[in-house]
């Protein structure tokens, strides 16, 4: 599931830190994706309602060439096809928009453990008005997420830090990642983080029963299970969502 999808992306811990190679310029351009990527990325739009413009695809698609072509540079994913990229990272990430229609237009958004970039980079190009920032433990995968920021102009904020040390940064709206193994672990990271009225947002597989069953009374009675449809993935996909109000 996102346990395992998303175990690959979080803080590297064991290995040193390789001198970062910089993308060259244009680095995901030029030679344009395959039709069959570009078609299988709109028909998997279509099937989550989501209207997307012409830039705003193709930002996307070189979003996954990039991830394509730098993955084994930067460790970033265990998936090494781009067609199953897409479905995987592009449209796994992009599944959680339709249950986030309550965020405002200007939204401050924090992906935390965010790897090579998801779901906050496809996040990012589809809702160009949320301002989204990236964090990641690890100044290798810092420097990938800044490398793609700057290639496809977005207005992404790159921290290479822990979360424990902008937790006195209580400004987001919505705090979201799909890095962490147990709830447990996450949402004391992220409440610190949220304004009031704030989401924390947990990306999950199956439905995890376990880690529900541990959480404290006052927490659970604050959440919200949302099943998420991944067009093209038969596994199951959640989106746990917490609220900061009472």
């Amino acid at each position: 599931g996102p346990s395992q999808g998303g175990a690959d992306q979080g803080p590297e811990r064991a290995k040193p830190a390789n001198r970062v190679h910089p993308l060259p310029a244009g680095g995901g351009r030029g030679e344009g994706p395959p039709a069959s990527l570009a078609a299988a990325l709109d028909s998997g739009l279509a099937d989550l309602g989501l209207a997307l413009a012409a830039e705003q695809r193709q930002a996307l698609l070189d979003y996954l060439a990039l991830l394509h072509k730098w993955n084994r540079v930067y460790n970033l994913t265990a998936v090494r096809e781009p067609e199953r990229m897409l479905t995987l990272h592009l449209l796994d990430s992009l599944a959680v928009l339709p249950a986030l229609g309550d965020l405002p237009d200007a939204a401050q958004v924090l992906d935390i453990g965010s790897g090579g970039g998801l779901p906050g980079i496809p996040l990012a190009i589809a809702r160009p008005t949320w301002r989204v920032t990236l964090l990641d433990a690890s100044q290798k995968k810092a420097s990938f997420l800044r490398q793609v920021s700057a290639e496809l102009k977005l207005q992404t904020e790159v921290l290479a830090e822990r979360a424990e040390s902008v937790a006195h940064q209580a400004r987001f709206d919505l705090v979201i990642s799909r890095a962490f193994a147990d709830l447990n672990d996450f949402l004391p990271l992220a409440w610190p983080l949220l304004r009031p009225g704030g989401w924390a947002a947990a990306m999950k597989g199956v439905h995890p029963d376990e880690e529900i069953a541990r959480l404290a009374p006052e927490i659970s009675r604050r959440m919200n299970i949302r099943a998420l449809r991944v067009p093209g993935l038969e596994a199951q996909r959640h989106l746990l969502l917490f609220t900061t109000s009472p």
